[in-house]
């Protein structure tokens, strides 16, 4: 039988026109020098384009808080604010705009539309002189109601505010100190207007602004000479908004020992290990000793802790002969006697006629949709607040 022979392999170098080795190496060093040089072009390339935009940042030339074009357009568009328009005009068919007190609006990104044109943008320092104008007289002012309409004004022109930063890359002192009043306000704003209807307020939306704001600042303290002296304020505050987070808690263990070690960050620091723990006595009394801001920034975290307490307790104490006094549990939940027998029945603890709590793991139930109202159980941060002005509070002067 004729076996049919397997055709031969034939090497790159015996291929007819094939180079021979010295030659076919030379070759492709000179295909990897080529390769090298046109990598070196490109990256010539990106440096020139980086060069040249940041050359082409628009530097605003707007010296007033809102552009006199866009001012016109809305007084002949009937948009603009109560709280812009031109005393004595309030009631006519096309009120004016007060130049002094109207403020540019956030306006989306459109195809088409020149966001960059200086005449439009405000500078830094006008930037920063809108957001005192925005917390002193809008803000604080004890004459504007209700603060939901407010907020909904000041959040929507901090926003604008925010969007002439970004097209400016706005930087250093007058970034930091427009940021920190933004996140205070938030703050703030997180726990007045908790449990308000969500057309009027919405946390997630303000928590996602209150993220960005509070992440963008940390970076400049990252990234930006120092001194800062609000620093370790702000470090505490996204501690404490954030608790339980393990981002949050990699970023403290990342700072520098001499931050770390600050009176508020380790008051931030305990709270946040007695959340993570699930020790709620510990975290409430630790709570005690915060200032009302940080009080703010934690509040949201109250109901949970609470919550444990309860859980906790129905556990523990769960006979048939054991009682628990209502007001040492009271003291435990920093509430006064009638709101903490409230919440132990919305939790399903039994309250006797003795003011005896009768605790039962299998009677516990968790509240329903609307019964639990966040805001009745603020007094622990309600009682920070005393004489403090909403002024005093977002410019940090406490």
């Amino acid at each position: 039988m004729n076996r049919r022979r397997a055709p031969r392999r034939i090497s790159l170098s015996q291929r007819r026109d094939a180079p021979a080795g010295g030659e076919w190496r030379q070759r492709k060093e000179e295909r990897w020098r080529g390769q090298g040089k046109a990598q070196a072009r490109e990256v010539e390339e990106d440096e020139s384009c980086e060069q040249h935009g940041k050359e082409a940042v628009p530097r605003g030339t707007c010296q007033t808080m809102c552009p006199a074009r866009e001012l016109q357009d809305r007084e002949v568009q009937n948009r603009l604010h109560r709280f812009e328009m031109l005393a004595g005009t309030e009631r006519v068919r096309r009120p004016r705009g007060d130049p002094l007190r109207a403020v540019k609006e956030y306006t989306r990104p459109a195809a088409g539309k020149d966001s960059t044109n200086p005449t439009d943008l405000r500078p830094p320092a006008v930037l920063l002189k809108t957001v005192c104008y925005l917390i002193d007289d809008i803000a604080a002012s004890p004459h504007l109601h209700p603060w939901t309409e407010v907020y909904s004004f000041v959040f929507d022109r901090l926003r604008g505010v925010k969007q002439d930063m970004i097209i400016q890359r706005v930087s250093g002192l007058n970034c930091m100190a427009i940021l920190e009043r933004t996140v205070r306000f938030l703050i703030y704003a997180s726990y007045r207007l908790c449990g308000e209807p969500l057309w009027l307020y919405d946390p997630r939306i303000n928590d996602t602004h209150l993220q960005e704001s509070l992440s963008w600042l940390l970076d400049c303290y990252a990234t930006e000479t120092g001194p800062h002296p609000n620093q370790e304020e702000f470090q505490a505050l996204g501690l404490l908004y954030n608790l339980g987070s393990a981002r949050a808690t990699q970023h403290i263990m990342e700072l520098s020992g001499r931050l770390r070690t600050s009176p508020a960050i380790t008051l931030a620091l305990s709270i946040n290990r007695a959340f993570l723990e699930r020790n709620p006595v510990r975290m409430l009394r630790l709570a005690r000793r915060l200032n009302f801001i940080q009080g703010c920034a934690l509040h949201r975290h109250l109901v949970t802790c609470r919550r444990d307490l309860l859980l906790i307790y129905s556990h523990g104490y769960c006979s048939r002969n054991c009682r628990f006094p209502l007001d040492r549990l009271a003291q435990l939940l920093s509430l006064d006697t009638s709101l903490a027998a409230q919440l132990c029945q919305a939790y399903g603890v039994d309250v006797n006629q003795g003011n005896q709590l009768v605790f039962s793991k299998a009677a516990f139930t968790e509240p329903g949709k609307g019964k639990l109202h966040c805001k009745m159980y603020h007094n622990i941060v309600a009682e920070k607040q005393r004489e403090l002005s909403v002024g005093n509070i977002i410019h940090g002067c406490v």
